[in-house]
This record gives C-alpha cells, structure tokens and sequence, in this order.
C-alpha cells in the first residue's frame, strides 16, 4: 500500500526571485533521494508561497523495495577440493561475506555469495531523509539567527511532516516536526492542524493560502487582465514580473490605481520603469499601445478596505513620477551631445581612463568594424554619431536615479534634440542584447556600437588579467560574449574576431607584444566556449562541435560550417566519405610540405585522384565564396572512390623519397582542403 507524503518549511518571507530555484531543488533532490533509497512513488511536486516551500510525494511506498547483492570468489576449482567439500579459500570468502559457507552459489565456474537486503518500513526511514533534505538545500544567499549555528535562506519558523496521517518527528534549528502549519497573516485565525497530507492544499486554502503557485499566477493573471478590460486597455503583463508577483503574495486581489495625466508628457519609458521596477506595478495601455494614466498592482490580502490601499499605492507612484518629472526637466535643460564632456569625469576602469576615453575608442572600432563587415558610409557615418552620443546619457539626472534607463534615455533625448532618428535608434540599441533571450540589434549602425562597446568591454577588462573564472564574473563579460555571438550569427558578419580584438588592442594603447598574445588566447577560449554552449543548445552533436571548431576565425563562418556540417552527417550520406578523410589524415601527418609535382605520379590510381583533387579543389573554393558549405562538403564527396582506389593500389611510403614525398604532399592537400570546413577525425561514426 502507497501513502502521500507531506513536507512544509515554514519560514519567515523569502525573496521572491529566489523561489523558482528553491523548489527546483528540492523536487530534484528529494527525487533523487527517494530512489538512492529504493521508495517507490508515483509522483513529486513542489508547491511555495513567500513563506512557505512544500513537498508533496504522491503514493509513496511503505516499504522499500529489497535488495540483493552478488559478490563473485574464487573458481570452483579451489573452492571445493576432490570430494566436494569447501576449502579454506571457500571458507574465508564465505566468512568475509558473512553467510554460511553452503549458501555459496556455483554460476560460470566460480562460486557467488549472495546476499539480501530486507526493505525497511518507510516511516522509519523518512524522519533522518526529510531532516537531510532540509539541511542540505543551498541558497544565492544565507542567514543565521540567534546562537545558531544552522544556515538557511530565512530563519525557519515551523515544520510539517506528514506520511498519510503520522507526523514523521525531527528537530532542525530547534524547530520540532508536526502538523501545525500558518495560515494567511491577516485574513486567517492563525496556526491550523494539517490531518492528512493529501489534504494540504485544502486546508491551506482555507486558511486564505493558495498555495500552488501555478494557480497563483493565473489567478494574479487574470485579475489583472479583467481589470485592464474594464478601464478599456490591456495590461502590459511581462513574465518576469509576473513570477515575481507571484512569490510575494500568498493571496492575490488585484487592484487599479490611477495617477495625473501630466506625466503622460515623459517618455513612455520613463513613467514605465518607476512604476514596474521600483513598484512591481503592471501599466496599462490603450488598443495603439499608448500608455494611460493607470496601474494594476496585486495586493497579498482579500478586498478588505480596497480603496485605502489603493490611494497609498497612488501617493507612492505620484512620489516617484514627480522625481521623474524632475529629473527630465533638468536634462532637457542641455542637449545630449553637452553631457559628453561630463564623461571625463567618470573613471572606465582602473588605470584605462574615463568613459569619455572610452566614447572616443567606440567611434573608432565601430567605424573599422564597419569596414570591415561591408557597411555602406551612411550607416558607418550613423554609428560613429551614436558611438559619440551612446554613454552621454550615463552623467544624466534621470539615468541617474533610475538606472535601467540607460541607453532608452539616450535615445529619447536625441530624439528631442533633433538628432538623425537612426541615430538615436543605434544609442538605444547597442546595449543589446541586454540579457539571455533579449533581440540583437536591428539596425546595422546599432549592431556596429553594440560589438564596438562590447569588445571594448572584454579586452579592457582582459587586459587588467580580470578572466571569469568559474562563476565569477563582476562584470558580465559572458553576457556581452554571448552578446557577440549571437550578433555576428544574426547578421552574419565574417570578420574575424582577432582582427576586432587587434583593433581594440590598438586604442586601448596595449602595446606589449607577449601581453597582446596572451589577450588573444584568453579571447579565442573564452569565445570558443560561447560559441560551444550555443550550438550544443541548436542540438549539434559534440563531435561536430569539436570538428568544426579547431579555432574561432569567423564566428559567423565557425556557426555555419558547423550547421551544414550536421545536417550532411545526419542525413548518412557521408560515412564512407569520412572514413576516406580520416585516411588520409592520418597519413598525411608524415607529409612534410605540401608541394605537387605532377611529373612524379607514376600510377594511373594517384593521377585520378590528383585530376579529382584539382577539379574538387575549384568547386570547393567557389562554394566556400558564396558561403554554401552544404555544396562544398557535397562537392568534397566526390573524393571518396579515388582515395579509397589510391590506397588499394599505391604504396605511399616508396623506397623513392621524392615519390613518397609527392605521394604524402597531395594527401596533406587533400586534408587542408577538407579541413577547410571540418576535421573528420573527429567525428563518431
């Protein structure tokens, strides 16, 4: 017979953005607790409010299920001497396993001892593995309280644990098990008796807990969809607002504010953040996507004295819109451009000059990256404007105080300022990618500041000997990597990434050779393990990963040539083709130069494969030029008959060493061709 299980940790509020992680852990932990310990059970879930994070097992099994171990001896030919009787080396294995030395099992010729695990009864495993399961969870951050020496996310206030109707007893902190819980903090009587675990849910709810947080949020959902509906609006309900909403209520009522329509005059942006970031409030708009002067916020109680609740929320936000005001009068007092000279007085990094130094470099690289990539002077032109205007915002009143603003106030400014729309398009867009799962830039002048600000960024930050390691990383040089990657993939641009980082090098004014050197390899790892993670995450196999990747050039090329190489190898089509490759690989290692003299074949099978390698070389070129790898590495296919003919018949290492030489030069160059998109020695067949 199968029990539910019960386990509460009731503590004091836990912060909100920390309980998604909380119960993933203890799903996946108590998920691999329960089969360590051979319990059987249908299914886990996790359940959290601010103040509480559950674990319900359903049918779980009384017992644990037996186990049996088999430990093999000595052969039977010295466990048992002529007339069958066990010798000492059967005796002292069988005493080593502590069973008797007739229950020895012969199997294959040797002799097994067998040994059987009773299961215990569940109950009375469960007290010391919920106790465990408790203590070793960990948290981004930890408290201790009183003279504990106990660590947890928030002190613990009460403990349930429940297996059906028995309370599994335990002490942790000095908080003893049971099956008292707390109900809502204003709209319950207080503490309440849990009877049974499968009522837990029920009995929370009666105690003005929702404590599912999945009905949580679409109940907080559809209030606040309802309420926008009836104001003639629709609310702008972000997820990760939403899920953070959620875990700060344990019984959600929605409620609508309002505030002046003079604040409708700032920036969209501007009324938005205070109110989202700083409130956890969800703004309205119309049908044309305008902003109307309302806000939705979630209360954790019932409707009780609505109103009064609502005028406070109002007197906060008009608070902070006044700041706002404030703020964006006495920006627009001066124009954008004016605020670049302040930059002078904000250091960059230590011993790397100021933001300003840094606005100067951002024109420069944005420019040679453009260049480079192929931008026409209009955009190079746009983007050298933006570079200039991009970190001006940065000294501003209202960047300021609402940071997040950054680069959405630049542009807004230059917008009133009558600066060239593109312009202000490309401050706002190169902090893209701004974080996992934001868009890349869309314009080519914001794509050009975006990687010129981002590689600055990173080479500075390496030239300080500043390297993430592990999880360190202050200043979130894998995002703007990742940043790049996704960037140059999207927009396709095939300049190689030591070329940008020699540039930036140049304006940074790193002039040490040794140093440069080390920059680049730091840059060429760390970028490698970006451009790994994205495509094993696009579900290309490792072994094509490690292929196509012997060093990053091109990103964009790396990506490419890694997609078309996957989609050939699924397909099957190129088995006996890798197989050839790998040959020749391997033997033209011994090659020691890469010089064809035609003159020297001498057998009709090496003069095929010469005349092929020649006409596959042309198309193989041509199709890397149109940036079709599928076609070149169908085009490379066309090698496989004569390299297999050209091994059948030809003896590589001739007595001759200008013909062994010959012979082993036209392999190398048949594996720098096919090396061009991938080394198929890798790869797993």
């Amino acid at each position: 017979m199968a029990k539910d299980l019960l386990l509460e940790i009731g503590t004091e509020e836990v912060p909100a953005h920390f309980m998604p992680g909380i119960l993933a852990q203890l799903k996946e932990k108590a998920d691999a607790k329960f089969k360590e310990m051979r319990l059987e059970f249908e299914d886990i879930t996790t359940l959290g409010t601010p103040r509480r994070t559950a674990l319900l097992v359903k049918n779980l099994a009384e017992k644990q299920t037996g186990a049996s171990s088999e430990y093999k001896g000595p052969s039977v030919a010295i466990a048992f001497d002529a007339d069958g009787n066990p010798t000492k080396a059967a005796m002292g294995f069988a005493r080593g396993k502590k069973i008797d030395v007739k229950d020895l099992v012969v199997k294959d010729g040797y002799v097994y001892a067998v040994s059987k695990e009773e299961g215990k009864d569940t109950a009375q495993l469960l007290p010391e593995l919920l106790k465990n399961l408790i203590e070793n969870l960990t948290f981004p951050k930890n408290m201790r309280w009183g003279d504990l020496d106990f660590r947890f996310v928030r002190p613990l206030r009460w403990i349930v644990a429940l297996f059906d109707t028995d309370v599994m007893e335990f002490t942790v902190a000095n908080v003893k098990s049971g099956r008292v819980s707390r109900g809502h903090r204003f709209l319950s009587d207080g503490d309440f008796t849990i009877a049974k675990a499968s009522d837990y849910v029920a009995d929370c709810e009666k105690a003005s807990i929702i404590v599912d947080q999945n009905r949580r949020r679409d109940m907080i959902k559809e209030q606040i969809e309802k309420l926008a509906a009836q104001h003639n609006g629709h609310a702008e309900i972000t997820e990760d607002l939403l899920e953070e909403v959620t875990y700060l209520v344990e019984y959600p009522t929605a409620l609508c504010g309002s505030f002046e329509d003079k604040y409708l005059k700032l920036p969209k942006e501007a009324v938005i953040t205070p109110m989202r970031d700083h409130q956890r409030y969800f703004p309205v708009l119309d049908d044309n996507n305008n902003l109307l002067p309302l806000f939705i916020t979630v209360r954790n109680g019932g409707d009780y004295c609505l109103k009064t609740v609502q005028h406070g929320n109002e007197r906060v936000l008009r608070a902070r819109l006044a700041d706002a005001q404030f703020f964006f009068d006495e920006d627009r007092k001066h124009k954008l451009e004016d605020y670049v000279e302040k930059l002078k007085t904000v250091v960059f990094q230590e011993g790397l000059g100021t933001i300003y130094d840094k606005a100067n470099r951002l024109e420069e690289l944005a420019a040679f990256i453009g260049e480079k990539t192929g931008a026409n002077d209009v955009d190079i032109a746009v983007a050298k404007r933006a570079a200039k205007l991009a970190k001006a915002d940065l000294v501003t009143a209202m960047v300021c105080e609402f940071t997040e603003l950054q680069g959405i106030m630049g542009r807004e400014y230059a917008l009133l300022d009558g600066e060239n729309p593109a312009v202000a398009t490309a401050i706002y867009e190169h902090y893209m990618p701004r974080f996992a799962g934001d868009v890349e830039p869309s314009t080519t002048a914001g794509r050009l500041v975006s990687l010129a600000d981002k590689m600055d960024n990173i080479v500075a930050t390496f030239s300080r000997g500043l390297v993430p390691t592990g999880s360190q990383d202050p200043f979130a040089l894998r995002r703007q990597a990742l940043g790049i990657v996704y960037t140059m993939i999207e927009a396709d641009y095939k300049i190689p990434l030591y070329e940008v980082a020699d540039k930036a090098m140049d304006l940074l004014n790193i002039t040490d050779e040794a140093k440069r050197a080390e920059i680049q390899k730091n840059l060429e790892d760390f970028f490698m393990l970006r451009l790994k993670n994205i495509l094993s995450e696009n579900n290309i196999r490792y072994d094509i990963i490690d292929a196509v990747l012997r060093h990053v050039g091109s990103i964009a090329d790396a990506y490419a040539k890694a997609c078309a190489t996957a989609e050939e190898i699924s397909s099957g089509k190129l088995n006996d083709a890798i197989q050839a490759f790998v040959r020749v690989n391997n033997i033209s290692k011994k090659a020691e130069n890469t010089t064809i003299n035609p003159a020297l074949f001498i057998l009709d099978e090496e003069k095929a494969l010469y005349e092929t390698y020649g006409t596959v070389e042309s198309k193989v070129h041509d199709a890397i030029v149109k940036v079709d790898y599928v076609k070149a590495i169908e085009e490379m296919q066309a090698l496989t008959a004569p390299i297999n003919n050209f091994f059948d018949n030809v003896m590589v290492m001739d007595k001759d060493e200008q013909i062994k030489n010959n012979r082993l030069a036209l392999l190398k160059n048949i594996d720098n061709l096919v090396k061009t998109i991938a080394d198929f020695s890798k790869i797993v067949l």
